[in-house]
């Protein structure tokens, strides 16, 4: 199981940011080209995030938890790449963002950990329900 949290991230790019024309044919999955699975689940403060609402940008989808030791310790290097890109221009989007989905159980801990570990993108996101998350079953978490 901890060694799935490896698999931390998926960066999404062209199929799900690309042009509506290409979006009407892509295919959802999670193979290159697919459009990326819909994510919609609360933010800390009770308030509905959606994945395609980042439309337009570029989006790195980060599971991770507070209790994750590797996901800890990687958290610095999302950090800087989130500093390095969130207003960088690409060809397919504008800016770089993070839809941090967390597989906690406690919300004191998810808290707690983004404030520890200066995660300062607005999307984060969890349903509290550890390995039995939505979020990692669609996306084999």
């Amino acid at each position: 199981e901890m060694k799935k949290l490896f698999l931390f991230a998926t960066i999404i790019s062209t199929s799900i940011f690309g042009l509506e024309a290409q979006e009407k044919t892509a295919k959802i999955g999670l193979g290159i080209g697919d459009k990326a699975p819909e994510l919609e689940f609360n933010n800390p403060n009770g308030e509905s995030i959606a994945l395609s609402e980042l439309k337009g940008q570029m989006v790195l989808i980060d599971f991770w938890a507070s209790w994750c030791g590797p996901c800890r310790r990687e958290n610095p290097n999302v950090v800087k790449t989130y500093k390095q890109f969130k207003d960088e221009k690409f060809e397919n989007g504008k800016g770089f963002t993070v839809y941090s989905v967390s597989l906690d159980k406690s919300k004191g801990s998810w808290q707690n950990a983004i404030m520890q570990d200066g995660l300062a993108w607005p999307n984060h996101v969890s349903d509290l329900k550890q390995w039995q998350s939505e979020g990692a079953r669609i996306y084999g978490v």
